[in-house]
């Protein structure tokens, strides 16, 4: 069963960014394709290959324009039940936006080309159709100079997938065995493994730089100062006068001291870097997948004839259809023969309700629920 993503981007760069960021991913050329609009009020595509075709828009009939085959491209791809859909798409085209569809085979392939689409900024196409005031209805309206600069991004099954019911869905592609043969159904489960890297948190820096700074001491000098006087004398010489009378010199010299500046260093502190190394304990938390495995009890012409008439007698009068009624039996029957077998409704009741919804997003739970619980008790009554 196909799976198609649809998405729609404001400008072309963040569209064709998503389209290579998909082909680069693995997906593969036949399953990418690139609807834009430009400014001009003219529309075109650009295939899996980058080459773009462009055609007016000012055609008044879809059948005949190139606004025309996008809207039917959307129809087929959302069914002609109801219009609204393909009708905002095709409208966002003819606006200037970009639309962005991938088809899959599967859909865990669709989710992952949903994770990578996001990245590049879609939005709501339901906000971007209010804004639009309901033109999107005719995808033709006038196209404003600006254009509408948002996206949105939808994940939706083909049409036929949608109209069937839980099912169909478990039947279609259903390998026949024949006697004597078997097939094993693996069982798969995600482990998540945690690991560790070193990252650059930070650091410390120093620095060692030059600083000056004035000092003064005081410091006491001598010095030396000669003096010579005269004084008269009136004596008479003795004979020790007589023998330095003769010609001589005495010298006397002055002496002062002088400041001397000399350096010394000295170490008056110490700055110490290191490391020290810490550690705490963190949770990690995620989600792993894993598969399950339903058994359904495949019932004859008696169980469907038995589901009719219960049909016939309490849903019938409600305008109801029995062919949407008959997964909600199957469901039953099959939940209470396999994966709940031995517990009781009450007990699986919650559970039931939200895989229910998971699976039928078009069906509610209130609406479904009695004929659910009516397959269920056939089963165990």
């Amino acid at each position: 069963m196909q799976h198609t993503l649809v998405a729609v981007f404001d400008n072309r760069t963040d569209a064709q960014s998503a389209m290579d960021e998909l082909l680069a991913s693995g997906f593969s050329r036949q399953e990418v394709r690139l609807s834009e609009g430009t400014t001009a009020g003219t529309t075109g595509t650009t295939d899996t290959l980058g080459t773009t075709g462009t055609t007016g828009s000012t055609a008044s009939s879809d059948d005949g324009s190139f606004t025309g085959s996008i809207k039917h491209f959307f129809s087929d791809l959302f069914g002609s039940d109801d219009d609204t859909p393909a009708n905002k798409y095709s409208e966002a085209v003819t606006r200037g936006s970009h639309v962005l569809t991938v088809v899959t085979a599967s859909e865990p392939e669709v989710e992952r080309a949903a994770d990578l689409i996001e990245r590049f900024g879609p939005v709501d196409i339901d906000e971007k159709a209010s804004q639009w005031g309901g033109a999107a209805s005719t995808g033709q309206a006038q196209y404003s100079g600006a254009g509408a600069q948002q996206s949105a991004l939808l994940s939706a099954q083909n049409t036929q997938g949608m109209q069937q019911g839980t099912q169909q869905t478990m039947q279609q592609g259903s390998q026949q065995l024949a006697t004597g043969e078997s097939a094993a159904i693996p069982i798969i489960q995600e482990e998540l493994q945690v690991g560790k890297r070193e990252v650059q948190r930070g650091g410390v820096r120093v620095f060692q730089r030059m600083v000056e700074t004035p000092v003064s001491e005081t410091v006491n000098l001598r010095e030396e100062h000669v003096h010579v006087e005269r004084r008269p004398v009136d004596q008479p010489a003795s004979s020790a006068d007589l023998a330095g009378f003769q010609e001589k010199s005495i010298e006397l010299r002055e002496t002062a001291e002088e400041v001397v500046v000399q350096k010394s260093a000295r170490i008056v502190e110490e700055v110490v870097i290191g490391k020290e190394v810490t550690s705490h304990q963190e949770q990690v938390s995620d989600t792993v997948r894993h598969t399950e495995v339903d058994v359904q009890q495949l019932g004859g012409q008696e169980n469907d004839l038995y589901y009719r008439n219960h049909f016939d007698t309490n849903y019938a009068t409600g305008g109801g259809r029995y062919e949407d009624y008959a997964p909600a039996y199957g469901y039953g029957s099959t939940m209470a023969s396999s994966q709940y077998r031995g517990r009781s409704w009450d007990e699986v009741e919650p559970n039931l309700r939200s895989d229910w919804e998971t699976r039928n997003p078009g069906s509610t739970w209130d609406k479904m629920k009695s004929a659910v619980r009516h397959g269920w008790d056939r089963v165990t009554s």
